[in-house]
């Protein structure tokens, strides 16, 4: 059963915040078991415990009314507290406020008023639907008899999105609760909306087109999908760097604390930021957020996997390959498993992202498009300030190169290990393993050797690991960086295969395993975990790719399927079609909502892309519609031709028609697909 977005999750010895005397108490649902700080929980619905429902009274605080007192019983309402309010170790002299859990959005003709339901605060949030502008007020505006403004419950402001003609809000309307991180609910956005403000008299003709055009690119937004809150807990920084932060830090708010290369949202937030709305300001990630549970000779072992998408190169599968001018590489993303067993919390933090350099492969109708290293000149460059950034921020790198080493990815493999040659070091590593040749298809037993190649390295820069009394006893100096073309497929088949290793390692540290125990000695821990991996790999293939990852029978069963084998097949096919005729838009989007193309009133914007009138009207469709049209008309004449000769001559001009404009699509096959159209202008 899931906990969607009305529930409530129960998490023990939280302190109970004062509540307004004039608080009205409205009916709504508790969920239980709560989620306990020892144990990280709710991962894959089939792995979770059976929820209980209880139906108890929860205050709805809205603005202070005047006359309203509350009756219910005290001990209902610490029981109601007790459950409803997650424990947050924020030093007494230092509060940050609270984030709104739950808000009531009124949708009157020309504002939106947000009004606190979790009884943090008194005051609500007006928006005006004519411009965008923002303010705190007391009480709702007076509704007359005509009057009849639309409400729900949404579950948090994601940002604002200014553009020349009027604001955008995003806001969170369904969520699930899907386990803890560190003691606190983690929840999924299942349920995202936009809400317009667009009514602005200043904006020229040329500005509206434009905006209007990114109007439209606000549907794909509606559908992003990946992205996870907490309300209590900073989901962008590692275990390991958030007991290194010290108490005056960890008081700050969420947003300030957030790691600005993993907070999806940070663009977004920047208005609520300027107007101080602290309580409003919901950092978000986009990744992937996993957890199993298991027993092991009579000890329970739980773990967490988190992927945290980089935004300062986020993109598709096609329009976002390698590394742009900075350093910033495509499709990176930095994974932590973190386990807890017997009071012990250990965590490993590996990354993933394109090879970092300037190269493209962009897409023009056939099957695999070819490989392009751009400004070769600069490769070494952009590949030496990536691997320097990666060094101040996770210490030690080992590069895990496993393209093939002919053909295109040939090419690549030989600039990448040209341009890292120079900067190799005790610190930097570089471990080139040809999956394909070595792994082929089905042997994918055969990673062990490219873990005998790396495992020296592993144990020296060893994983994060606290004591059952909070102190640390070892730390991660160093960590595996990870690649294949897409750093989907293959990739995520060698991560799941480090991650295992140091998961036995962690486990046979703190006495859970025996010295000779593997995770395969326990088959059902054994199923779960390559669960647990599998279901990582697809979520971070799907917002890539379009698609679930490649392989991932393997991940998922430890072996090679037949119906593996078929969906791989189908997943190619539909990225084929994704990579050329939708992710274009979808690229468009993406860079919307990170601010890379920027339209507001107070900003420039570039224009969209200029193109001829013939790319104005390409379609593949339209063409291949042409097509099909000539190919019936040629099947017509020469049923024909057998009573008139003329039919003849008739169907070798419908047949030189098709080849025509077969052999011109194919030709100029990047014009008829789906391609980004604006300029970029941050990154």
């Amino acid at each position: 059963m899931s906990n969607r977005g009305s529930d409530i999750v129960a998490l023990p010895n939280a302190p109970p915040p004062s509540l307004p005397p004039d608080a009205i108490i409205s009916p709504v649902w508790v969920s239980s078991p709560p989620l306990v700080p020892s144990a990280l929980s709710t991962a894959p619905r089939a792995h979770t415990a059976e929820v209980i429902r209880l139906p108890i009274q929860i205050p709805s605080c809205s603005a202070r009314r005047p006359g309203i007192q509350s009756s219910l019983p005290l001990a209902v309402l610490f029981l109601d507290l007790y459950f409803r309010y997650p424990t947050m170790d924020v030093p007494s002299n230092c509060p940050s406020p609270k984030l709104h859990t739950r808000l009531r959005l009124w949708e009157f003709a020309d504002r939106y008023v947000f009004e606190p339901v979790d009884g943090l605060a008194d005051l609500l949030l007006s928006v005006s639907r004519v411009n965008g502008s923002m303010n705190l007020i007391e009480e709702l505006p007076q509704r007359g008899s005509s009057t009849n403004p639309k409400v729900q419950i949404v579950f948090g402001v994601i940002g604002v999105l200014k553009l020349a003609v009027g604001t955008y809000l995003l806001v969170i309307t369904d969520r699930d609760c899907v386990g803890s991180y560190l003691g606190h609910a983690v929840f999924k956005v299942t349920g995202l909306r936009v809400l317009p403000c667009n009514s602005s008299p200043s904006a020229s003709a040329e500005q509206k087109n434009v905006d209007t055009e990114f109007s439209e690119l606000l549907d794909a937004a509606e559908r992003t999908i990946g992205l996870y809150f907490s309300y209590d807990s900073n989901l962008t920084v590692t275990s390991q760097r958030l007991h290194e932060l010290g108490d005056e830090f960890k008081s700050l708010p969420l947003w300030r604390q957030a790691e600005p290369r993993f907070l999806w949202n940070g663009y977004l937030l920047e208005p609520l930021i300027e107007n101080k709305l602290h309580q409003y300001l919901l950092p978000v990630i986009q990744g992937s957020f996993q957890s199993i549970h298991a027993e092991v000779r009579s000890e329970k072992v739980n773990v967490t996997l988190i992927a945290r998408r980089c935004t300062r190169r986020i993109g598709t599968r096609m329009w976002r390959r390698g590394a742009d001018p900075e350093g910033y590489a495509a499709n990176f993303v930095e994974s932590e498993q973190i386990m807890q067993s017997k009071g012990f919390t250990a965590s490993y933090v590996q990354i993933r992202g394109s090879m970092p350099f300037l190269w493209e492969q962009i897409v023009d109708l056939t099957y695999k498009p070819s490989f392009h290293v751009v400004r070769v000149e600069e490769a070494r460059r952009v590949l030496e300030r990536h691997f320097h950034d990666l060094q101040k921020k996770y210490g030690a790198v080992v590069a895990i190169d496993l393209v093939n080493t002919h053909g295109g990815e040939g090419r690549l493999y030989d600039r990448y290990a040209k341009s890292i040659e120079p900067i190799l070091s005790e610190d930097i590593r570089f471990v080139h393993f040809d999956f394909h040749k070595i792994c082929g298809h089905i042997h994918f037993e055969r990673l062990s050797q490219l873990y005998d190649q790396i495992e020296d390295y592993l144990k020296k820069h060893k994983y994060f690991l606290l004591s059952d009394k909070g102190e640390k006893i070892e730390q991660q100096t160093g960590t595996a960086r990870t690649n294949c073309v897409d750093c989907l497929d293959r990739t995520n088949v060698t991560q799941s295969m480090i991650g295992r290793k140091l998961l036995e390692s962690q486990l046979q540290r703190i006495g859970v395993f025996g010295a000779n125990d593997t995770v395969s000695n326990f088959p059902d821990f054994d199923a779960n975990y390559k669960v647990l991996w599998a279901n990582h790999g697809d979520a971070i293939s799907t917002q890539y790719s379009g698609t679930p990852a490649l392989k991932g029978d393997f991940v998922r069963y430890g072996k090679r399927t037949t119906q593996g084998i078929l969906n791989d097949l189908w997943n190619a096919l539909a990225r084929y079609y994704l990579n050329n005729f939708a992710d274009g838009t979808k690229q468009d989007a993406m860079d919307l909502l990170q601010g890379h193309y920027i339209s507001s009133v107070s900003r420039d914007m570039a224009a969209p892309v200029k193109a001829g009138l013939l790319e104005n009207y390409a379609s593949f469709r339209l063409a291949f519609a042409l097509i099909l049209v000539a190919v019936m008309f040629m099947i017509m004449s020469l049923r024909q031709a057998r009573n008139d000769p003329r039919h003849l001559v008739l169907s070798l001009m419908w047949a030189g028609l098709c080849i025509g404009i077969s052999r011109y699509v194919k030709t100029n096959g990047r014009m008829f697909c789906n391609r980004p159209r604006f300029h970029q202008s941050r990154h």
